[in-house]
């Protein structure tokens, strides 16, 4: 069984004990939270298929971690300008621990 889930923009497809990182969240170390942008879920009986999303299903998951992901370099040079523009940017995550699928 999985679902699609829609969290911080994007989407991702989950699986019950699947860890994955998403945009920042709110929320402790150890707490749960209930995301309830499912879009899809697919399971023994079919696939089921919101439109955009299915009423009343949810994916609870437990926060794992709060971090910042790897420093994304930025550079730009313009030739024959004497121009040079450094700079960087790190993005905070939440790492997530799915618990379960609910349709």
């Amino acid at each position: 069984m999985y679902a699609i889930i829609k969290t911080g923009g994007k989407q991702y497809t989950v699986a019950v004990g699947d860890k994955l990182r998403v945009e920042s969240l709110a929320g402790e170390v150890g707490s749960q939270i209930e995301l309830t942008q499912v879009l899809a879920i697919k399971d023994d009986a079919g696939m089921k298929v919101g439109a955009p999303t299915i009423e009343g299903a949810a994916v609870k998951a437990t926060i794992v971690a709060n971090g910042r992901h790897e420093k994304v370099r930025i550079f730009k040079f313009r030739r024959r300008k004497h121009s040079i523009k450094s700079a960087g940017h790190r993005q905070n995550y939440t790492e997530l621990k799915i618990d379960e699928i609910s349709a």
